[in-house]
């Protein structure tokens, strides 16, 4: 018996169609965006430099922690995210001169001469079960009290907001109100 030849697929076209399948459905999907904290980390130590602990009076620290169940304790106080900015402002710019919120040092700004810069710190405590939502919420709401804080700065003293002023002046709102976010690893913040 003679051996019968089994006939072949033709696959000549088979990259194409793969190619052009994919091309479309590169053009009619969308890609999802990945939200995230745009930060600058500080620079890496020189092995000159010397790590110091400095101690920080305890009227320069709001600690702000945030449960696991996405509870906001801002210092003893239980807040909304929604209220937050304000306390945080206050904090900041202590336009009472509270003997309970940071104390002010006056510094020499380049360019701009002497300012009582707040030595007030923020100290962000997360728990592990803290719900990514929440703690992007708060570093928005943080972020946003700073940047308030530096356009009310810009306005009394050039006359327009922080993203409207020249690097000079938006280097000298930086030095005059810093943003000072300190952040802790995660744990349980809900154990005293």
């Amino acid at each position: 018996m003679a051996k019968r030849k089994t006939p072949g697929l033709n696959t000549q076209s088979t990259a194409d169609i793969a190619f052009l399948l994919l091309c479309y459905f590169l053009m009619v999907s969308t890609m999802d965006q990945q939200s995230g904290l745009q930060r600058r980390l500080p620079p890496m130590p020189t092995n000159e430099q010397k790590q110091e602990d400095t101690k920080v009076n305890k009227r320069n620290i709001i600690i702000v922690k945030i449960n696991s169940s996405d509870r906001l304790f801002a210092g003893d106080q239980l807040l909304d995210v929604s209220q937050l900015k304000d306390k945080i402002k206050e904090f900041i710019t202590n336009p009472n001169d509270d003997p309970n919120l940071p104390e002010r040092e006056k510094k020499t700004i380049e360019g701009f001469g002497e300012y009582p810069v707040s030595k007030g710190i923020i100290s962000l405590q997360n728990d592990r079960g803290t719900s990514y939502k929440a703690y992007i919420a708060v570093q928005n709401e943080l972020v946003k009290a700073v940047n308030e804080v530096r356009n009310d700065f810009c306005r009394q003293h050039f006359g327009k907001v922080f993203n409207a002023c020249n690097e000079t002046q938006q280097k000298i709102a930086k030095d005059a109100i810093p943003q000072n976010i300190s952040e802790a690893e995660p744990k349980d913040v809900t154990k005293k």
